[in-house]
């Protein structure tokens, strides 16, 4: 991941008007009809019959539903920390060498000796990042490699704290067929994507070149897989300053796909109205352009359940077709900002970009099935 989204604020490239559902319908028809196919048509519900053009734009066709509010504790250095609720993560950030660092939890479920600061698959320049499950503890203690400073880490809870209210689309969101739950429907704070009263990364829109696959290096069975997206959201956005979740979307074990990185207040995930992709932050140097798909879990040594590996073909497979994307070709890369390139598959695994171990052995083993499937 990138500790920039890597493009520019530009005015031209920001979210144009939002398209109202009664929009995407016509837009659906106008494929059927042999128009360009554009993510225009991705969104859609599943009672396409109702017309309820507002839905999109959030102003009725919702429904209030209550998440807990993320709860954090910020504390810096190495020495003991008490937090006076139990956390679910502890997201860590420094200075120095990359790897090396560790953390000790000195009660709850995770409390015994250090254990590597390591997990997900963050990565930032000039230093060294984790997000490591906290397992309900209410102290930790930390140590860097030698020569690191700047130690920075904050205790997550998104699972006890005062319920909010959100307002979740009333009806199933879909693309094409594949259905997903919108940020609201996850509980997204969206105040977090703000920063001293502005908007801390704006959406800036590339051409898709390539989509490239994750996994979020947390724990399987995971019994609250949006908790854990709020986790991630709370450290990529706050704690690594990127101003929102880094990939654009996120799968389950049960299959579920999550909208992940805001586009806009129109009902197109990832996507702008012109069929841009709006860039994100899940591989360092190489975001925009880059749609970034991370399954919830560790793959190092336990392959994705059907259902995620499934969900993930399909979703590839819908992309791939609206932009005209070979899922089985292969590309060179060319960043829009930067010019830098890179030859790639056009799905491809983090390692592929980065030197990571992320999507895990076993999810990067079957992404040549993945491809197949997704070109069928």
């Amino acid at each position: 991941m990138s500790t920039t989204p890597h493009g520019p604020s530009s005015s031209s490239h920001r979210r144009k008007t939002p398209l109202s559902r009664r929009g995407v319908i016509g837009a659906a028809g106008a494929v059927a009809a042999g128009a360009a196919l554009t993510p225009v048509v991705f969104a859609a519900t599943e009672s396409d019959s109702t017309d309820n053009s507002s839905a999109a734009s959030g102003d009725s066709g919702t429904t209030p539903q209550k998440f807990p509010a993320t709860r954090t504790e910020a504390a810096t250095g190495t020495a003991g920390t008490a937090t006076a609720f139990a956390a679910s993560y502890v997201g860590v950030r420094w200075t120095g060498a990359a790897d090396g660092a560790g953390i000790k939890f000195t009660d709850g479920d995770a409390a015994g000796s250090w254990k590597p600061a390591a997990g997900g698959c963050a990565t930032v320049e000039g230093g060294g990042t984790a997000l490591v499950a906290a397992q309900n503890a209410t102290g930790y203690a930390l140590k860097v490699p030698d020569g690191a400073d700047a130690v920075r880490s904050l205790a997550i809870d998104t699972t006890d704290g005062s319920a909010r209210t959100f307002e979740v689309p009333s009806e199933p969101t879909r693309v094409r067929g594949v259905g997903y739950l919108s940020r609201p429907a996850w509980g997204a704070d969206e105040a977090k994507r703000y920063k001293d009263g502005k908007v801390n990364s704006p959406e800036t829109y590339y051409p898709l070149q390539t989509i490239t696959v994750h996994h979020t290096d947390t724990p399987n069975a995971d019994p609250d897989p949006a908790a854990t997206i709020r986790a991630i959201y709370e450290y990529h956005a706050v704690t690594l300053d990127w101003g929102d979740i880094g990939y654009h979307f996120l799968i389950d074990e049960a299959g579920t796909v999550y909208e992940g990185r805001y586009s806009g207040d129109d009902v197109i995930p990832a996507f702008d109205t012109d069929g841009n992709l709006v860039t994100a932050f899940h591989t360092a140097g190489f975001n925009s352009g880059n749609l970034g798909i991370a399954l919830l879990g560790n793959l190092v040594d336990q392959a994705p359940t059907d259902a995620a590996k499934a969900s993930l073909t399909r979703l590839i497979k819908v992309i791939s077709r609206f932009k005209g994307l070979d899922p089985q070709g292969k590309t060179t890369f060319v960043n829009p900002v930067s010019g830098a390139t890179k030859d790639v598959s056009t799905i491809s695994g983090h390692r592929d970009w980065l030197q990571t171990d992320c999507p895990g052995q076993t999810m990067y083993d079957l992404l040549g099935e993945v491809r197949v499937a997704a070109a069928g």
